[in-house]
């Protein structure tokens, strides 16, 4: 038996049979499906959706789970874990993420099952404090008022000089966002930022010509 052979075999002994017990497989779930479903508490307690996905807060708890049996099957042996590797190196989830925050909730609910998966429990809860502190902390933070948007539809066309000088006097700052101008008729975008709100669509609507005023709120960046 030469060199080659002995290092293949020790290499192959070393990692084929790690000891995985049913106690060790049963406290990994259990600690795991508490981190998930603390998860589960804090991704409804901040969401700011106005229709709430309920199915797609329980794929996070259930995800850490998953990872966390996937995890434990890989350390148990090593050809199942190098099978694994490219197994999972060819699925592609094509479902789009449109929330930023669903985002670093799906990486949070991924890592609670490496981690809990690898016997690091105290890393998962310190881990898991520590993101819950941010996202609060963060969330609190006061954050510069959304400007509103001014829309204006006169049968004047020469009407926006009279329409930018009121806007000026209740608006520090303002921006021309749309200008549409046919032969009888002036269509006009303009992102504002008032207390005042009523008094400034009364006194546009009862310029000369004027056809509707509105003030409509977004919730869009900031730009000024």
């Amino acid at each position: 038996m030469g060199f080659q052979d002995v290092f293949k075999k020790s290499f192959l002994e070393g990692f084929s049979g790690m000891d995985i017990t049913t106690g060790k497989i049963a406290a990994t779930l259990f600690v795991t499906a508490l981190l998930a479903l603390y998860v589960f508490m804090i991704y409804r307690l901040v969401t700011r959706k106005v229709f709430y996905s309920k199915n797609f807060n329980i794929s996070l708890a259930a995800m850490s789970l998953i990872t966390a049996a996937i995890i434990l099957a890989m350390q148990s042996n090593l050809v199942i874990s190098l099978g694994m590797v490219g197994a999972l190196s060819i699925i592609r989830f094509r479902t789009a993420i449109k929330d930023p925050m669903d985002l670093v909730f799906l990486f949070w609910s991924i890592s609670i099952g490496i981690i809990c998966g690898a016997g690091l429990f105290e890393v998962a809860l310190v881990t898991s404090i520590a993101v819950t502190v941010c996202i609060l902390v963060l969330d609190l933070l006061p954050v510069a008022k959304a400007p509103m948007i001014l829309v204006v539809n006169s049968s004047r066309t020469d009407a926006e000089a009279d329409v930018l000088e009121t806007v000026a006097k209740y608006a520090g700052a303002y921006k021309v966002k749309s200008r549409n101008l046919s032969k009888d008729r002036l269509d006009l975008v303009v992102e504002v930022r008032v207390k005042d709100e009523s008094g400034l669509v009364k006194e546009v609507a009862a310029q000369e010509g004027m056809l509707s005023a509105s003030l409509i709120a977004h919730d869009g960046e900031v730009t000024f």
